[in-house]
């Protein structure tokens, strides 16, 4: 990816009229800080200064507004500029950037059953995609239906074997519903083929925590925290292991640190079911209420 976002930039500063090498740079950026691959901060002043790159009479500048969406959401926490700006883009048809966008704003909300809709809908036009079939699963996980969480993953694992999408979402999954062997399992193997996939290395801590490895499910916290001091890390997967240790206060610091640095599983975090023991945490109801202050924002700009 980093390979390929200097060649986008080449391209975009070589021909700034090159719509789709701007396109493209945005969408690298925000899949890089979905990854851990680039800090939230980094990857906004990118997307930012790329779209003030493009020309404005060019024809197909539109899909950049969902990444300058999620901009202003998770990094700007300002709601009512997050929709003016995928109104922007509302017209577009499904794909695989954008509706990761969607799916991944309408999670951050809150607004399950809108993912899960927009994941079925893309579904019945691209039903071989791994990434949305395991994005289903993450969905229904996060909108409490187990049952169903469960069964979309393994129909995920069954049609993509070995997939790192696959992997990550049902390492998670299916050990929070009783299977942490397999769990840990699919997490290591993760790690293996991914050695800096930060998200992987909380996966597997968790999913070690759910077996009882405890010992080897705190080195993974340790090795992260480390790592933190030398490199942006990803962080918002982390409280789930502390909690699954029973270090309700690392949690909470864990979950701090990821608000601050503006992380893009922030939000979502606030509603996964393994963090439940952190509901009654003045900090976390504090964390929560930033998310209903930026609707009840959004809701009175509306009103006005």
């Amino acid at each position: 990816m980093q390979e390929g976002l200097q060649h986008l930039s080449r391209a975009a500063e070589l021909d700034p009229s090159l719509v789709a090498a701007h396109v493209d740079l945005v969408n690298v950026c925000v899949t890089q800080a979905f990854y851990g691959f680039m800090s939230p901060a980094v990857a906004a002043e990118q997307i930012r200064s790329t779209a003030r790159s493009i020309p404005d009479d060019l024809e197909g500048t539109e899909a950049v507004f969902s990444a300058l969406g999620w901009v202003s959401f998770h990094v700007d926490h300002d709601l009512c500029r997050a929709l003016k700006a995928f109104a922007r883009s509302a017209h577009l048809p499904h794909d695989a950037w954008i509706t990761r966008l969607r799916v991944m704003f309408a999670l951050s909300r809150h607004r399950f059953a809108e993912a899960i809709e927009m994941l079925n809908a893309a579904l019945r036009v691209d039903p071989y995609s791994l990434w949305l079939n395991a994005r289903l699963a993450w969905a229904y996980h996060l909108s409490g239906q187990a049952e169903q969480s469960v069964e979309q993953i393994e129909r995920a694992l069954s049609m993509f074997p070995g997939h790192e999408g696959a992997n990550l979402y049902g390492s998670m999954i299916l050990a929070y519903n009783g299977d942490a062997n397999l769990g840990a399992e699919l997490a290591e193997n993760l790690v293996k083929s991914s050695p800096y996939f930060d998200i992987a290395t909380s996966a597997h801590g968790y999913a070690l925590a759910r077996a009882g490895r405890k010992d080897e499910a705190r080195a993974t916290v340790e090795r992260l925290q480390w790592l933190s001091r030398e490199r942006y890390v990803l962080r918002s997967f982390t409280p789930a292991v502390c909690v699954a240790l029973g270090d309700i206060e690392g949690a909470i610091a864990e979950l701090a640190a990821a608000q601050e640095a503006r992380c893009p599983w922030f939000f979502q975090m606030l509603a996964d079911p393994r963090l439940k023991p952190l509901h009654a945490h003045p900090e976390f109801k504090r964390m929560r209420a930033i998310l209903s202050g930026m609707e009840t924002a959004a809701a009175t700009n509306h009103t006005h």
